[in-house]
């Protein structure tokens, strides 16, 4: 069993709390999706399941973490620094699991992973892997250690479709527990059965989590109508209390004339109006008491918006970009000599077209994007823009 009791993790740099009392019990057969926007902890809390050192630069946690009897196997958002510069078989070597795999079981789970059969003992740099390469060596290597439970960092990331759905089953299927990140709205709803929901309100000032023992879809539907209704409550109860605001401030100025218009004479009159000003006054601060319970209008988290420059037009049908190139080749890596993924490639971009670029993990989807923004970025006549796979590349 995992269990957490009361965590609160705080930034060091600008003491801002991420996650504040949080309290969850990871049981059997849970298949826990963690979402929110980015920013919000997602990963921070995974790295601290897994184990508290792996934040301990950044933040600061004061929580229970109960692990009795688990073996914990994490996958990582990103293949860490001091591994990229290992070849693929010191990569592999670094698990003892490893050693003891028969060839027989390596070779079935380069199937399962849609890999080549002797990817594990290759000199290619983890570098130069491909995003969906690096991931699926991850997997292979977590899954060697047979793991009690699988803590994933967005493991549908970069990874193809036939992977991806291969990461579906083995979510679905797993004997052991699995806490994931992802935002693929498609996996979250075939696979998960609790969502937990991580926000930062007010500016990301102010954080707030969910738990719901339910479908993503189901979780979804019942938000949507929870913030709908309380809304709705919110604005009524606002719109009954300006009506009961202008009826009171007119009780009050009526009371009020009549105590400045009455007559010296009439001290009986003037003891009860003034009488009835008190009463006025106590009902005011009884009305500023229940303002206080009043039902608040629900907040929730703008997603982050960001647009790529202004809007360049192009007439449909003109050419925009002609690219060709004879042969398409891996990059160079330690011992091992380049391969060959694809020849006489050419494209043809037209105004208004939209182009994706589809294939396996390792096809060369990558290399191919990379090849063509060093030779755009090089000509004067094209304004290009280039979104890197991994953010180290754009250092």
């Amino acid at each position: 069993m995992l269990q957490i009791k009361q965590l609160t993790i705080t930034h060091k740099k600008d003491f801002r709390v991420i996650l504040k009392d949080f309290s969850f019990v990871l049981n059997p057969g849970d298949k826990v999706v963690l979402i929110g926007e980015e920013g919000n902890g997602k990963s921070t809390l995974l790295k601290w399941i897994y184990d508290p050192e792996l934040i301990e630069g950044y933040a600061e946690a004061q929580g229970e973490r109960i692990c009795t009897g688990e073996h914990p196997g994490y996958l990582p958002q990103e293949l860490p620094a001091e591994e990229k510069e290992k070849t693929v078989y010191e990569y592999f070597c670094g698990e003892d699991a490893f050693g003891m795999q028969t060839p027989r079981e390596l070779t079935h789970l380069a199937g399962q992973l849609k890999l080549p059969t002797d990817f594990f003992y290759r000199d290619q740099k983890m570098s130069t892997l491909s995003g969906g390469e690096k991931v699926k060596a991850q997997m292979a290597r977590l899954l060697m250690a047979q793991p009690t439970v699988l803590l994933l960092d967005e493991p549908s990331n970069d990874i193809d479709i036939e992977t991806l759905e291969w990461l579906e089953k083995l979510i679905l299927e797993a004997v052991q527990p699995v806490l994931f990140i992802s935002h693929d709205e498609t996996l979250i709803e075939r696979t998960a059965n609790v969502v937990i929901h991580i926000e930062q309100l007010k500016r990301k000032t102010e954080s707030r989590y969910s738990i719901a023992k339910t479908s993503y879809r189901q979780y979804a539907a019942n938000r949507a109508a929870q913030l709908a209704s309380q809304e709705q409550q919110a604005l009524s109860e606002r719109r009954e209390e300006k009506k009961r605001q202008e009826k009171f401030r007119r009780i009050e100025q009526a009371v009020d004339h009549d105590l400045n218009s009455i007559s010296r004479q009439n001290p009986h009159g003037g003891y009860l109006l003034k009488k009835k000003m008190k009463a006025v006054k106590s009902l005011e601060k009884r009305y500023e008491r229940e303002a206080l319970d009043k039902t608040e209008i629900p907040e929730t988290e703008d997603a982050i918006f960001f647009k790529l420059g202004e809007k360049v037009k192009m007439p449909a049908g003109k050419t925009v970009l002609e690219y060709s190139l004879d042969r398409l080749l891996t990059p160079s890596s330690g011992e091992e000599e380049p391969r060959l993924l694809a020849e006489h490639v050419f494209l043809r971009i037209k105004g208004g077209e939209r182009v994706c670029i589809t294939g396996k993990n390792g096809a060369g989807k990558t290399t191919l994007l990379k090849q063509m923004k060093e030779e755009l970025l090089s000509r004067t006549d094209i304004r290009a823009c280039y979104m890197p796979q991994n953010y180290e590349d754009l250092l």
